[in-house]
């Protein structure tokens, strides 16, 4: 058994993930073969690799990221695209002077009013994001 295997079994042993993750996992894992691909670890349970093609056609339900720190500080996140859908929305009905004082700090929410939430959505399906430092930390960005 190999470690990403063994990370794979020991984050099912502890909750992190369902029995129906772990096996997709596996099933990934073992399909992958000798290809260069991402380690599935406790921080990213259900993350395809970063670059790899969502597979199923369907459109992304998640925007994920992804933060392994060398020194053992862990992020994993998962934002609905819903949420990111109804955040375009609510800029429109944020107050003037909220608007006033955001843009003195360098965020202009003007434009987000006139954005169409489905081409931004669609737009970050093509998103990916991969940082590895030279200190051993991960960055992953990508939609799921």
């Amino acid at each position: 058994m190999d470690e990403n295997q063994k990370k794979v079994l020991d984050m099912l042993a502890e909750g992190k993930i369902t029995a129906d993750e772990a096996e997709r996992l596996l099933n990934k894992l073992q399909g992958a073969g000798s290809r260069d691909r991402a380690p599935a670890t406790a921080a990213t349970p259900a993350a395809r690799p970063a670059g790899e093609p969502q597979g199923s056609g369907d459109p992304p339900r998640f925007l994920r990221v992804v933060i392994e720190s060398s020194d053992g500080d862990n992020v994993n996140v998962r934002v609905p695209m819903a949420l990111i859908r109804a955040g375009i929305k609510m800029g429109a009905l944020l107050p003037e002077q909220a608007r006033v004082e955001m843009a003195k700090h360098g965020v202009d929410l003007s434009e987000i009013s006139n954005m169409d939430p489905d081409e931004l959505v669609e737009a970050l399906t093509e998103l990916t994001v991969d940082v590895d430092s030279s200190e051993g930390d991960t960055v992953r960005v990508f939609c799921e």
